[in-house]
């Protein structure tokens, strides 16, 4: 199954393994939140308000960071750029443990939210130019199982910390452990070096003289590619996280759920994830990237519709996490290798990155609509028609992008051929984007 693991150089492997590190430690932070959270309305007399404007700005600023480093990491480099979003991550992190008050805490959220956006922007464009074509599928998408790993940990450590800690200071450390990963990622990425693809691309902009703009991705030669590509993840991010946000409500208001099935329940869906990476991984590459988003889209889909509308109660809802972990969470993995090959070198990063945090911005518009909807018709019903619509449109965006799988890229100004296989253009040629300040 890992033979193609085997076939990877040195350079490969150690650029795969620290941006694995890297994804599993956003994650955690992500989850580890997640079960400070509740400890945090009860010290501070929070509102449930006030803890979801503390998420939708965290997932806001991560949004803006995405963009901004992606354009920083075509203009500076992926590497280093990404050396920088760790530790930008790992320091605010550290302080939000020293947070005496809901406003201290959203601003440094905010700040911390900004370097796990851009870490994912560095990341998986870094190793979509560093893996080569026939492994980019699974390398990349298995990379970001790195996820369900992170989830784990984060459990493991909240469960052990907490059941040895007084509440009132352990979610202080809870916070504060969380960087030694942070340090241990920038310890294996001390090898990682810039793609060759990356390297001749800026020559190519620097003896041209004309260097491409934050707008760059929104000209008409790539406009066509941007917005696809936004509805794209939107559906798959976007709609997907709103549906995971509210699934805990469902379980313990409608079905029934007892609080003490809940950490079973994280764990099942946590494992199906990790699962589902994979495969989409590997499917990416021997179905192509949009076959693989629609199978798993219709799957995410009908998954969805069994938790809302089938009879199931007790521990059968725990074991259908397995499946709906495994299609609404893994088929995030395609989405790194897909937004790589889609847009042209010299606003690969700048590209990739708005397409992927925009959709995941646009998730907040999901959780909210959810919410809104859910007082006029029941809860239900109402995930079940954001999740209709929610991936429908991305459905929709993969009948209109280029099948590109297998594809080589390019520094030059003329685009990869097209698949002799599918007879589909691949991205807009280079020159046009670098005539996007003129």
């Amino acid at each position: 199954m890992f033979t193609w693991y085997k076939q990877l150089t040195e350079r490969e492997r150690n650029t795969f393994w620290g941006c694995f590190a890297g994804w599993a430690v956003d994650a955690m932070d992500a989850q580890l939140f997640s079960f400070v959270l509740p400890i945090l309305i009860v010290a501070w007399g929070m509102t449930t308000a006030q803890a979801g404007y503390l998420a939708t700005a965290t997932l806001l600023s991560a949004a803006v960071g995405g963009w901004a480093c992606g354009y920083l990491a075509d203009r500076f480099g992926r590497a280093r750029i990404m050396q920088f979003t760790i530790l930008w991550f790992c320091l605010f992190s550290f302080l939000a443990g020293f947070a005496q008050n809901f406003q201290q805490l959203m601003f440094l959220r905010i700040l911390q939210g900004l370097g796990f956006g851009g870490e994912w922007a560095a990341g998986a464009v870094l190793m979509g130019e560093i893996i080569r074509a026939e492994h980019r599928g699974k390398a990349v998408g298995t990379v970001q199982s790195g996820f369900g790993i992170g989830w784990s940990a984060a459990a493991i450590m909240a469960g052990v910390v907490l059941a040895h800690l007084p509440e009132e200071y352990g979610w202080r450390v809870l916070l504060m452990i969380g960087v030694l990963p942070g340090l241990l990622v920038l310890y294996l990425r001390r090898k990682i070096e810039e793609p060759e693809v990356f390297v001749k691309t800026r020559e190519l902009v620097e003896r041209s003289g004309t260097r491409p703009g934050l707008g760059a991705i929104f000209q008409p030669e790539t406009l066509r590619i941007t917005v696809l590509s936004s509805l794209l993840a939107f559906g798959v991010i976007g709609v997907g996280g709103a549906i995971v946000n509210w699934l805990p409500t469902f379980m313990r208001t409608v079905r029934g759920l007892p609080p003490s099935t809940s950490g079973y329940y994280v764990f099942v869906v946590t494992g199906g994830s990790f699962f589902g990476f994979l495969a989409s991984a590997y499917l990416a590459d021997y179905l192509g990237r949009r076959r693989t988003f629609q199978l798993f889209l219709v799957c995410s889909w009908l998954v969805t519709v069994a938790y809302m509308f089938l009879p199931l109660s007790g521990w059968l809802l725990v074991v259908l996490g397995a499946p709906f972990g495994f299609f609404t969470i893994g088929n995030y993995a395609a989405l790194g290798p897909f937004f790589t090959e889609l847009f042209p070198s010299a606003i690969r990063a700048s590209g990739q990155s708005f397409a992927y945090n925009s959709g995941k911005a646009a998730g907040a518009a999901a959780v909210s609509s959810i919410g809104i909807l859910a007082q006029y018709i029941n809860l239900a019903e109402a995930i079940g028609l954001v999740a209709l619509l929610g991936y429908g449109i991305a459905f929709a965006a993969t009948l209109m992008l280029p099948e590109t799988c297998g594809i080589q890229l390019t520094s030059g100004y003329e685009p990869p051929a097209p698949r002799p296989d599918t007879g589909v253009s691949s991205p807009p040629a280079q020159a046009s984007i670098l005539r996007a300040r003129r």
